[in-house]
């Protein structure tokens, strides 16, 4: 196996030159304020992600022999556009492997780049098994979606637009899935700048890089669960382990409701949408996962192929993260005007009541009492604790 070199990242960023977008960097200080913070925008990327970049690379180093047997991939989805592109641009066929619970605009969207596609129960593991039983049966190359030095390189490039985009740059934060691309923008920036510091994210429901670097060995984890569909990856690779092992500054984690909140506010102040893996690095700073303090800061958001049935619920749980939306139970006695005069201490307060569940109390509980049940749009959390002040002060009971 080739090794990874600066001189192939070069070349990389040469082939690609009039296949992928160079990304804009985006100023955006209202996310952390306090901050110098830019969005590094690979969501707008071809394919919606920063995928292609790596997939295309690998399969222009292959032989001609290679090419004509043709190519099997496996991804959570992004890396199978990537693939899928890059297969139809080099008229290759490309057989794609991807878990069942993938996003279905995620298996759509590969199928119009001309590709087959294998859906195979389980999670990326599975469909990476059922790959590379394919490659062994039919003959075709395996194009890994992180362990592999050309995808590596591939990943690498955005480092170099970054190099020259943002200068002065002392911080970039890069999601971890399997780590190609944390490798390739590591290995490369640290090699044109050691100074700037490399930050990981990984999804709190899969850790599976950062346990491996803490603990000094590869692991592979028994299962992941997280909203980050693009970084649910059970076990690193053993190339991207060892740059990581060498490259990378700091790894950390962010939960299913940071990644929530993180996805809202680029939507809200940057009118950007990202999926749950291309938000994580966002999420990060936002929830002080990092120290930023003074450190002009990237953080890659490397997706935007969110399944649209997903983001409502994301949005939902976003709005509820941020105190953009609040619940209460309040105990109140069943008369006429208690629940005119809850709405107008509400209302005075700025509150806006958008769902009402009434309910008498069941069996042990006062004859006369019951519980109102409300949902509120809030402006933040200081502004629901104003709500439940002005409503306890009257002397109602919030449950």
């Amino acid at each position: 196996m080739k090794t990874l070199t600066l001189d192939n990242v070069y070349k990389a960023s040469y082939v690609l030159k009039n296949i992928v977008r160079k990304t804009d960097v985006i100023y955006a200080p209202k996310l952390k304020p306090g901050t110098e913070l830019y969005l590094k925008t690979e969501n707008l990327q071809i394919t919606g992600s920063f995928k292609v970049r790596g997939a295309y690379y690998k399969m222009s180093q292959l032989s001609k022999e290679e090419k004509a047997r043709g190519v099997v991939a496996c991804s959570a989805g992004n890396h199978a556009q990537g693939v899928a592109l890059a297969a139809q641009k080099n008229g290759i066929k490309a057989v794609i492997c991807l878990p069942d619970g993938a996003p279905i605009s995620k298996v759509e969207a590969t199928k119009s780049y001309g590709a087959e596609i294998c859906l195979v129960e389980g999670v990326y593991d599975d469909a990476y098994q059922k790959a590379l039983q394919l490659r062994d049966e039919q003959g075709y190359t395996f194009i890994h979606p992180f362990n592999d030095p050309d995808v590596i390189a591939g990943q690498g490039t955005i480092a170099l637009e970054l190099a020259e985009q943002v200068p002065d740059l002392d911080a970039v934060i890069v999601p971890i899935g399997g780590g190609g691309l944390i490798s390739g923008v590591a290995y490369t920036i640290k090699n044109i700048n050691p100074r700037v510091k490399v930050y990981g994210v990984q999804a709190a429901g899969a850790p599976s890089m950062l346990n491996s670097i803490h603990d000094g060995h590869i692991e592979q984890l028994a299962s992941v669960s997280t909203i980050a569909d693009g970084i649910a990856v059970k076990q690193p690779g053993d190339l991207t382990y060892d740059v990581c092992s060498k490259y990378v500054d700091e790894i950390v984690t962010v939960t299913d409701d940071e990644i929530s909140a993180a996805i809202l506010a680029l939507m809200e102040q940057h009118k950007l949408v990202t999926e749950g893996a291309g938000a994580v690095a966002v999420a990060a700073a936002m929830f002080d996962k990092v120290d930023l303090k003074g450190k002009k800061t990237v953080c890659l958001l490397s997706g935007g192929n969110i399944d649209v049935t997903i983001l409502s619920r994301v949005i939902a749980r976003g709005l509820l993260m941020s105190g953009r939306s609040c619940q209460l139970n309040i105990e109140l006695v069943d008369k006429p005007g208690q629940l005119l005069t809850v709405s107008r201490i509400i209302a005075e307060c700025g509150g806006n009541v958008t769902a009402v569940h009434h309910e008498h109390t069941n069996e042990g509980s006062d004859v006369t009492g019951c519980y109102l049940g409300l949902t509120l749009e809030t402006r933040n959390f200081e502004h629901i604790n104003q709500i439940k002040k002005a409503l306890t002060d009257f002397g109602l009971k919030i449950i």
